[in-house]
């Protein structure tokens, strides 16, 4: 289990630390000389997410008002009290409190490891419950240039914009990623060194990683690094770390289908497939659906057509039917409004066309709406009829998703 102490009595603490890492049933990861404010308990609960937290009777009404706000805002969380000595009306007032385990000096082995057998038990039936989103949106490009990183910063912004909603943005293309181009940031920590410190990530060491931009905090992908492997643990828990952070979290893939991009995609709430109205893109936009149907992932799959235009010579229809998917979002081309923005280190006007396309997707998106289906009336398969047999329209089962 993870355990976090929260003890003024350094003498005390160290003892009682000693004898619980002698059961080896307990990794302390973080240790407080003090009793925190309410904001600075649940960064610390966020940040390091513990099974079972040590506190010190040193001041019970201090130790009382923390009690009360995890049970309010970290139900399940484990609390052992802590005390030099077992005195009757603090035994009392602990278990006011409703603390079940009580550990003072002299301590034993055999008591400490009856203690935390208990509490691990407890923690198993009723496990520590933090908030954390489920707002995970992966950004995969049917192929290169699309413009899915145009497409998930500008989202990420009209996501953030909206009240008590912090967004994160991470640029997990380790062979192309450019965010940190497109917003013009100079920090050199990057996604490679997230993934590397995943284990020990805490509310010091974030800061350092990501960078502010219009209200999201972003982590580029830094330097080239194609040979970089993100495994799938470390994967797990920068997204466990960012849930506990984060209102919505958008991640910006390379289309590789890398083992992490699967990881992260099966960690989504959308999959967010951004497209052109072009042959090339279509072709491998369909290739990449019936691989993510494999892998039974097309439940999350969502359309993004970027780069809508009226004389385009293939329809919003013809999409849907060559995909067997629905267009959730469509977002028109606006060459100059993009350079524009890109040029400047921002997102694109939120007063042009394109933002508020942007700002109503986002508002799509936390409103948990129903995009509006689009009747297909005309078969686009003949667009392929000039590729090799194994590419043509075969024999596909028409799918409803819903």
């Amino acid at each position: 289990m993870r355990g976090l102490f929260i003890c003024p009595d350094l003498e005390l603490s160290e003892a009682v630390e000693h004898a619980v890492t002698e059961t080896r049933s307990v990794a302390i990861v973080r240790k407080l000389d003090h009793y925190p404010e309410e904001l600075e308990l649940m960064r610390l609960v966020r940040a390091n997410a513990p099974q079972v937290l040590f506190m010190s009777t040193e001041s019970l009404p201090k130790a009382g008002d923390l009690v009360r706000i995890l049970d309010r805002d970290a139900p399940g969380l484990q609390v052992v009290a802590i005390s030099r000595a077992c005195e009757p009306s603090v035994l009392l007032d602990v278990m006011r409190f409703g603390i079940r385990e009580f550990l003072s000096l002299p301590l034993s082995v055999s008591s400490v490891m009856a203690s935390m057998q208990r509490v691990e038990a407890l923690a198993l039936t009723r496990p520590a419950v933090v908030d954390s989103t489920d707002q995970l949106l992966a950004f995969l490009p049917s192929k290169a240039g699309v413009g899915t990183s145009t497409v998930a910063l500008n989202l990420a912004i009209a996501l953030a914009r909206h009240p008590n909603t912090p967004g994160l943005l991470l640029d997990m293309d380790l062979s192309s990623g450019i965010l940190g181009f497109m917003l013009k940031l100079n920090n050199t920590h990057s996604i490679v060194e997230a993934a590397e410190n995943s284990h020990t990530l805490d509310e010091s060491m974030w800061p350092q990683l990501v960078t502010s931009a219009f209200g999201v905090d972003v982590i580029h992908s830094g330097h080239l690094t194609p040979g970089f492997r993100i495994e799938s643990a470390q994967i797990r828990h920068l997204l466990d770390f960012a849930r506990r952070h984060y209102k919505t979290i958008c991640v910006d893939l390379s289309g590789n289908l890398e083992r992490y991009s699967l990881e992260i995609m099966h960690e989504a709430k959308m999959i967010l497939m951004v497209v052109t109205p072009e042959i090339p893109a279509l072709h491998l936009a369909r290739e990449k659906v019936h691989f993510l149907e494999s892998l039974e992932l097309l439940d999350r799959v969502r359309v993004v057509l970027n780069r809508s235009h009226r004389r385009s010579p293939v329809t919003n229809a013809q999409v849907e039917e060559l995909l067997e998917l629905p267009i959730t979002y469509s977002f028109m081309n606006d060459y100059n409004g993009v350079h524009r923005a890109l040029q400047a280190g921002r997102g694109v006007d939120t007063d042009s066309e394109l933002g508020r396309q942007f700002g109503a997707a986002a508002a799509s998106i936390l409103d948990r709406r129903p995009s509006a289906e689009i009747d297909t009336r005309k078969r686009f398969v003949e667009y392929f009829s000039l590729l090799p047999a194994k590419y043509a329209g075969g024999n596909l089962e028409k799918k409803t998703v819903g």
